[in-house]
């Protein structure tokens, strides 16, 4: 494993967002979702293509806190532009679970 200092770690913005809208992406190669996530006043709502179709429906993800990557620059995915990078785990089974705080936490909060 390669190691990093602190400064390459920090220069990494995880934050919490919500969850405000999840629909199909017809247009994925592979079985995914475009996520609307709320990060708060500072930064915005960000859309984000998930491959997290097995584990969730749309209608669980909406309201979810997730953690994600915001300062990325932008990617274009398919039709939609990705403003954020939703983070998950890959279980035993290769299916996608989200990293998510365990309690509420103000949105555009920085992960630690």
């Amino acid at each position: 494993m390669e190691t990093i200092d602190w400064n390459d770690f920090a220069k990494v913005e995880l934050r919490v967002g919500r969850v405000v809208a999840a629909e199909p992406f017809a247009k994925a190669r592979r079985p995914a979702y475009i996520l609307q996530v709320d990060f708060g006043p500072e930064i915005g709502v960000r859309k984000s293509s998930a491959q997290i179709t097995d584990l969730y429906a749309p209608e669980t993800l909406v309201g979810k806190q997730v953690v994600a990557v915001v300062n990325f620059p932008p990617k274009q995915i398919g039709p939609i532009m990705s403003g954020c990078l939703v983070t998950g785990f890959h279980n035993a089974d290769g299916q996608v679970s989200l990293c998510v705080p365990e309690h509420e936490v103000p949105l555009g909060t920085r992960l630690l």
